[in-house]
């Protein structure tokens, strides 16, 4: 079957020309070739395939997914995370959902210098440290070398052994030594010469419990060794510290440890430089003889109103309301003394420490971190009294208080390191320390 010509899909092929002649597009004029057309230059990205266009230039591409970005390495090895952006290390990619650490992300030698930094730091802390606990050892001693030192616990024939507990006896002195003219004028101290003691206090520190502060009052009539029956006070006129610890041990068979005495000297300067004490009085104080005036109430006393209150008798009580004052005193500047705030404060404890090497004498045994004790174990509200009498009595001394039963049996308590009874306690009258 023929082709059919008339089928429109089917492509019809010119006829060829007849021979001897030439093809229309073949013919041109005689003559030289005409100039191809201008084309403008083209850039080479836009430069035309000169390959022919074939099925195999057209080959199929496979369809392709979006990769990520390549984590650029440094030299130093730190890298960072294209997605987030702050450092990170291998460990925290190992570590993938683990809670950060200290030192994730920083370069490999970031963790020994920061290791470093902190030695650094550890060892400038100790070094303070050090200098700071030399430096406190060194003024302990520095002071414990400046106080003024008598012998005062001595040994006699028949001396009492020890007993229980620890024993301080806390005298005050009114002595004016180391006292100016200018001094002795504000502080209302008199010019009185030698030295004599109003105040005479036993401090017991149990083994266990509160420690008691006991008032022995002046007027107590006792047997002095060597001397025969006086009132108490006159031992320290007669023969010093060491016959009054003498008198004292025999009248209370109490064995005593340590002896502490303070004067007018540097008694201000011990109060001002805790800032004051805090006392409360249930009745107003006025006695130009002790310098003072003081209202009832609550109020903050500084040196000179402190030494003017522990020293006068104004009251309908006299001596017996004295002593509450001066152990009340006493309580509460020992309480404030051995406070965080006086002892970590150098412009608090420095003076401090001035003004009880310069009023201060203890016993040649005795030195700073005994009264360092003694001012821990008075810190914390002690068990304060006055010695139980058997009251008044006219003796070839005067007016003086007698010796009891109550008061043989309250020191034995005491001797004994046990609790005193209720009823053997008297803490009345006076101030209370605020």
């Amino acid at each position: 079957m023929g082709v059919n010509e008339q089928d429109p899909f089917i492509r019809r092929r010119p006829n060829p020309a007849p021979p001897g002649r030439v093809p229309p597009r073949a013919r041109r004029a005689p003559g030289p070739a005409p100039a191809p057309a201008y084309r403008p230059p083209q850039a080479w990205s836009q430069a035309p395939d000169p390959r022919p266009v074939t099925p195999r230039n057209l080959g199929y591409a496979p369809p392709q997914t979006p990769e990520p970005i390549p984590v650029r390495a440094r030299p130093d090895g730190f890298r960072r995370d294209p997605t987030i952006d702050r450092p990170f290390d291998a460990h925290r990619e190992r570590r993938a959902g683990g809670p950060p650490r200290i030192g994730d992300g920083d370069p490999p030698s970031a963790a020994p210098s920061r290791r470093r930094r902190r030695f650094r730091l550890g060892r400038t802390l100790l070094v303070l440290l050090v200098v700071f606990v030399v430096a406190a050892v060194g003024l302990v001693f520095y002071y414990d070398g400046k106080l003024t030192r008598v012998a005062a616990l001595t040994s006699y024939p028949g001396r009492i052994g020890d007993t229980p507990g620890t024993n301080w006896l806390l005298v005050g002195s009114d002595s004016r030594e180391g006292l100016s003219a200018a001094q002795k004028a504000q502080l209302s101290t008199g010019d009185s010469a030698g030295s004599r003691t109003d105040t005479i206090m036993l401090v017991h520190i149990p083994e266990n419990g509160r420690a008691t502060m006991v008032s022995i009052p002046r007027d107590l009539y006792v047997t002095i060794p060597g001397q025969g029956p006086h009132k108490i006070n006159a031992a320290f006129a007669f023969g010093g510290p060491s016959l009054l610890v003498r008198t004292v041990e025999t009248t209370t068979g109490i064995h005593i440890d340590h002896y502490a005495e303070i004067g007018f000297g540097g008694f201000d300067t011990l109060v001002d430089a805790v800032g004051g004490v805090r006392i409360c009085l249930d009745q107003p104080v006025n006695d130009p003889k002790a310098g003072i005036r003081l209202r009832a109430g609550c109020q903050t006393l500084n040196g000179k109103q402190s030494l003017g209150l522990v020293r006068t008798r104004a009251f309908a009580n006299a001596d017996l309301e004295r002593v509450v004052n001066q152990r009340k005193f006493l309580s509460a500047l020992m309480k404030k003394a051995a406070s965080p705030g006086t002892v970590l404060n150098p412009f608090a404890s420095i003076p401090f420490a001035n003004g009880a090497v310069r009023s201060l004498t203890v016993d040649k045994g005795d030195h700073l971190w005994h009264l360092a004790g003694l001012a821990w174990a008075l810190r914390s509200s002690p068990i304060t009294t006055t010695t139980p009498t058997g009251g008044p009595e006219d003796t070839d001394d005067g007016n003086a208080l007698a010796v009891s039963d109550d008061t043989t049996r309250f020191f034995g308590y005491l001797a004994r390191d046990q609790q005193v009874p209720a009823d053997l306690i008297s803490n009345t009258g006076g101030a209370i320390a605020g």
